[in-house]
């Protein structure tokens, strides 16, 4: 029994060839550091930046990551400036207060 439980875990620390991994596995980037990044690269129109950020995780994860950026952004502002969140977002778009 403690044969084939040693065997399994010694499997799970080798390739499917059988060699040992050669080192951690990178870290990916996650949605949201992927959207902090695209956001930041279209801020200072660097279109490199932009591009990258944009091939590190799905165009829908990206799209969820910047909206919630976004959100984020306008709650904190909205904090900041003792204002509603509403009126926050319709400022950064340059819209009529209501």
């Amino acid at each position: 029994m403690f044969d084939m439980i040693r065997n399994y875990a010694a499997r799970l620390g080798t390739s499917p060839r059988g060699e040992a991994p050669s080192g951690p596995k990178p870290r990916g980037h996650n949605l949201f550091e992927a959207a902090a990044a695209y956001v930041t690269a279209r801020a200072r129109d660097d279109q490199d930046g932009v591009e990258e950020a944009s091939s590190w995780v799905s165009p829908e994860a990206l799209s969820f990551g910047v909206g919630e950026l976004a959100s984020r952004a306008v709650v904190a502002l909205a904090r900041e400036r003792s204002t509603t969140p509403r009126a926050v977002a319709r400022d950064l778009l340059g819209l009529p207060a209501d």
